[in-house]
């Protein structure tokens, strides 16, 4: 068996032709789709980025514990349990540069090999003393011109100036790595390969072949990074940053098909799993929001693209799956694959029983953000609980590696930290408790600070799919508490997890 795992970031399904998406063709999303069974009701787990990542990786939902931290040394990994176990040879090839800071700085080293590809957003690749700012800032929208050089927007300025021609793109550069593994390894077998790029994350930078069927005639400077927030922008600004969106999709549909070109040329469908999927999606105004964060976790958030080709299972190509699936399943789907033993800590469900038309194991899918709302969906509904005060609740992080997403955890956090007992997962090991505070890296990013909505909300999603008229359905609500509070307990979330949302823990024992 070989697998080829391509992750992208913030990759809207509803942008997909395969999904219904009409405004940017991607007509390689079509190839994959008629080769692969297309997952309809794939979610997220733990958001954003890293805290995704952490699930996939180890096949259990983390939000309820913990933020953005690296993997902790009670995890397990897929690709080390497959190294182990099946002797099964992984590699990473990505420009996600998440990775190589404080909070995500163990996730490549499960991995036997990794190649990191420099240059995406505030990646600290290009080293200019004295940038020529005055320039500069003639050539960039004021919202996304910044100076300090600790931000990720200055950082990026400089990055740009050394990516000029496609072949200088991160994301080409990731592709271009990812299809030399294959040639180089196309006659070996056991080996998994993950291509992971940051696109379409913002900044929506691609190179200009991709932006010219989405011209909107602006004239103004480089506008191509939104804010994390409440839409306020002029609409023609509007209009710029989804067209060099929508540009950034075109790129990635056109990587793909380098890479579905190699497939065809090479006859990889016969003998490789290959699996396509994010993270999250990318609000692009609607809700009057752009990105993610700070609101609720719209189903453009949520509700995210998944496709499977397995070459063992035929009669699954060119199908749609109808059960519910979520991120942290595509562990134990990677096991199975390779007959590894699930470990008992894996909470999620593998996906191939369903290629062969089983039902999902899960019955809702649960998601969230460390800190905010926990949310649910059974595929009708979502429920969106929030506590009373997201500003002083009680929260706690459990962890054993300290680290918010660029730096360590502050000194006043780690003096208030006590010792817990440990949890069903963590293999015995009891875990540092630390109180959350204001004004962390974390709190500043994505913490219980950070959002503008914080209100509990009900959608049919069967009457109502662009969530736009919350509903008043004591049944349907206290319905979905009861599977809520269930699926925490599952978790062996903690305590104060069930307290904050005033959920009834001993209800669902």
């Amino acid at each position: 068996m070989k697998t080829v795992f391509v992750l992208f970031d913030s990759l809207n399904r509803h942008m997909l032709s395969p999904y219904g998406g009409r405004r940017v063709p991607t007509p390689n999303f079509d190839r994959l789709a008629a080769r692969s069974a297309t997952f309809e009701k794939h979610y997220v787990g733990s958001m954003p980025c890293m805290p995704a990542r952490r699930d996939l990786l180890t096949g259990r939902l983390s939000f309820l514990h913990r933020s953005w931290g690296p993997i902790e040394p009670f995890d397990n990994s897929f690709p080390e349990l497959l190294a182990k176990e099946k002797g099964v040879y992984s590699h990473l090839v990505t420009d996600h540069f998440h990775y190589f800071e404080d909070g995500g700085a163990t996730y490549h080293t499960k991995y036997d090999t990794y190649d990191f590809v420099r240059g995406q957003e505030g990646d600290r690749w290009k080293a200019m003393v004295q940038p020529h700012w005055d320039r500069l800032k003639e050539k960039y929208a004021a919202a996304q011109f910044k100076t300090d050089r600790r931000t990720y927007k200055a950082q990026n300025i400089i990055n740009r100036e050394f990516i000029k021609e496609e072949k200088d793109f991160p994301s080409v550069r990731v592709f271009d790595a990812g299809i030399d593994f294959i040639d180089r390894n196309k006659d070996a077998d056991n080996w998994l390969l993950q291509i992971e790029t940051f696109d379409p994350h913002e900044p929506f930078h691609a190179p200009e072949t991709y932006k010219k069927p989405f011209d909107t005639g602006w004239t103004g400077p480089i506008l191509d990074w939104p804010r994390y927030g409440r839409v306020d922008e002029l609409p023609e600004e509007c209009e710029e940053l989804r067209a060099n969106y929508y540009a950034t999709i075109a790129l990635c549909d056109a990587l793909l098909g380098r890479l579905l070109d190699q497939f065809d040329r090479e006859n990889l469908w016969r003998d490789t799993l290959l699996v396509v999927t994010t993270d999250h999606g990318f609000l692009l105004g609607e809700h009057d929001f752009w990105a993610k964060n700070r609101m609720n976790i719209y189903e453009e958030i949520a509700h995210i693209p998944l496709f499977v080709h397995d070459p063992r299972r035929p009669e699954s190509h060119g199908q749609r799956v109808e059960g519910l699936t979520q991120t942290s399943d595509l562990a134990p789907t990677f096991l199975e694959a390779y007959g590894a033993t699930l470990p008992a800590e894996v909470s999620a469900q593998s996906l191939l029983p369903m290629l062969e038309g089983r039902p999902s194991a899960h019955d809702c899918i649960l998601y969230g953000y460390f800190g905010g709302a926990v949310n649910i969906t059974d595929g009708r509904y979502t429920y969106h609980r929030y506590p009373p005060d997201l500003q002083t609740q009680e929260i706690y992080q459990y962890t054993l590696m300290p680290s918010h997403i660029y730096e360590p955890f502050a000194i006043e956090e780690l003096q208030e930290a006590t010792l817990a007992e440990p949890f069903s997962f963590t293999k015995g090991t009891p875990l540092l408790r630390i109180p959350v505070k204001p004004g962390t890296a974390m709190s500043r990013a994505y913490g219980p600070g950070c959002f503008i909505e914080d209100d509990t909300r009900l959608y049919d999603l069967k009457t109502d799919p662009g969530q736009q008229n919350p509903l008043t359905d004591p049944v349907a609500e206290q319905k979905l508490a009861d599977a809520m509070t269930r699926l925490m307990s599952g978790l062996n979330a903690p305590p104060e997890a069930f307290e904050r949302l005033s959920l009834n823990q001993e209800a669902s024992a």
